[in-house]
């Protein structure tokens, strides 16, 4: 027979594990730095990537697939070649892409972040303007 702290204790440990178990790749959210920019070539293109529960920036995910297009003016063949930059601050990842013409890109991330099994994926709007 359990006693009640040991109930207690078998209830928190249930709590923690459900609530680790429901943390996923949906707890993370991508964001332009900046939504709007010149068009042009050799664009600079930074997004931030934050926890959504915590709201703080995760740093050190490995962003292994990127793509920029102008998907959302109907033209997804339009695609930029993207190139990784340096990163300046915790949880910003910059790329250098070229925004040929005015208009809205598509800019579509997959990552791994530490810790997390499922892959963290998100897709942003840009607006290239004269």
């Amino acid at each position: 027979m359990l006693s009640k702290f040991s109930t207690a204790a078998l209830a928190a440990t249930i709590s923690l594990a459900a609530s680790a178990a429901m943390a996923g790749a949906g707890d993370y959210a991508f964001e332009p730095v900046n939504p709007e920019m010149k068009k042009g070539d050799d664009v600079t293109l930074a997004v931030r990537l934050t926890n959504k529960q915590t709201g703080k920036p995760v740093s050190d995910a490995v962003i292994f697939r990127t793509r920029v297009d102008m998907a959302p003016d109907g033209m997804a063949e339009m695609e930029s070649p993207v190139e990784p930059l340096p990163s300046k601050e915790p949880g910003v990842y910059a790329f250098k892409t070229d925004l040929p013409m005015a208009g809205r890109y598509q800019v579509t991330l997959s990552a791994k972040v530490q810790g997390e099994a499922e892959t963290v994926t998100g897709k942003l709007i840009v607006k290239a303007i004269k």
